[in-house]
């Protein structure tokens, strides 16, 4: 097989959003190394990183007006270069005021990727949710890679090299993407950024009813993938009764099992269709829910895990239905302008699933995940059904 240039950009626009994640995900596995460095406590670098990942969030949709106006790649380039200063400027914050923005403005400049990434593979693929699908493996990678490799090089060298392992990874990353990446035209570059953040344009996009309708269907999957994600290891351990490295490696297995469906979701996506996809997307993660709560043993575990990991795959199915319904003008900032409102709903998934733990126990914490999948699986078989055009 040839190797053609769009295969050069999909790889690269996925070791971009590798480097990314691991300098977000660098962090958590270094925090009491951070606490015991600065004298602080967990509530205050809980706050720092509530910091990054909001300022993730609401990064996305500045990325695709930037991307509008200065290029696709001219937005990856930035971001990848932020991320690599970012990291280096973590890891050798001397007091703790300058760790808080620096780790603030990293969660910014990881933020700017996305967007402008997926719009640039809508340019160069037709088959959008295979090229979205294999883009995706980036973050599912950093997700296994991340966490060890930081946690083991903090305990052989300390938390500040842990951290800085983002940078070098990052940089040559950054080269590679000057080198062979082609400059892309922007699509507006002569309109003034100020005119992109009209809030009459900024309805129109949302005000469109598939548009509304997929804002809700990604709000409720990412809310559940937040809290899942941020408490699985837990979850085992509490209430499947696994040992901490048992919960780690289960954990570890759920971002190989993404790593590895994620491609084929997405081009089933593009065969059989968005909707269809995504109702099995849901269908799979309540049945895993289900199956971690009331099925003991290994095959409760094995199984959930397999079924969670192919259902909280579903982004590699939605997206492109956002796509699907912008026009090309639109999907720069139109694109940036739902990850942001989503994201930002789903940044309360992990206090929700917490809140939920503590005070009803973690049956009905993972019971109230399941019903608002159900919820969204129903609402796809209905708009289907009743032909409602969302």
């Amino acid at each position: 097989m040839r190797w053609r240039y769009r295969y050069t950009v999909l790889t690269l626009c996925t070791f971009a959003f590798f480097a990314t994640m691991v300098a977000r995900l660098a962090v958590s596995p270094v925090v009491p190394a951070i606490t015991d460095d600065f004298g602080i406590g967990n509530t205050v670098v809980g706050i720092a990183l509530t910091g990054m990942w909001m300022a993730y969030a609401l990064m996305q949709f500045p990325s695709g007006i930037l991307a509008d106006r200065f290029g696709e790649r001219s937005i990856v380039l930035l971001s990848v270069g932020g991320t690599t200063v970012m990291s280096l400027l973590l890891a050798i914050s001397p007091f703790y005021a300058l760790f808080v923005l620096s780790i603030v403005v990293l969660g910014g400049v990881a933020g700017l990727h996305y967007s402008a990434a997926t719009t640039l593979l809508g340019r160069t693929y037709e088959n959008l949710g295979f090229a979205i699908g294999v883009h995706t493996i980036g973050s599912s990678a950093a997700g296994l890679v991340a966490p060890v490799a930081a946690a083991w090089i903090s305990v052989r060298y300390g938390w500040r090299p842990a951290v800085a392992v983002s940078a070098a990874i990052a940089a040559p990353i950054f080269l590679l993407f000057v080198w062979r990446v082609r400059p892309t035209e922007p699509h507006r570059p002569d309109q003034p950024l100020r005119e992109r953040v009209r809030l009459a344009e900024l309805a129109n996009i949302l005000g469109k009813p598939e548009i509304a309708f997929t804002v809700v269907i990604a709000s409720v999957g990412a809310f559940v993938w937040q809290g899942t994600a941020s408490f699985l290891p837990t979850f085992l351990v509490e209430y499947r009764g696994m040992s901490s490295t048992t919960a780690g490696v289960v954990f570890s297995a759920y971002f190989v099992v993404q790593s590895i469906v994620k491609p084929g979701i997405g081009s089933l996506s593009d065969r059989f269709g968005r909707d269809v996809t995504t109702f099995g997307c849901m269908v799979c993660s309540v049945a895993g829910l289900g199956l971690f709560v009331a099925v003991p043993g290994i095959v409760g575990v094995a199984v959930g895990l397999v079924l969670i990991a192919n259902g909280l795959s579903w982004a590699v199915a939605v997206e492109p239905r956002f796509m699907d319904n912008m026009t090309e003008a639109e999907r720069g900032a139109g694109f940036g302008l739902v990850r942001t409102t989503y994201l930002t709903v789903a940044s309360l998934g992990s206090v929700a699933v917490g809140f939920f733990a503590d005070t009803f126990g973690w049956a009905v914490s993972f019971g109230m995940l399941m019903a608002l999948l159900a919820a969204v699986a129903v609402a796809l078989a209905v708009n289907w059904a009743f032909d409602l055009g969302y």
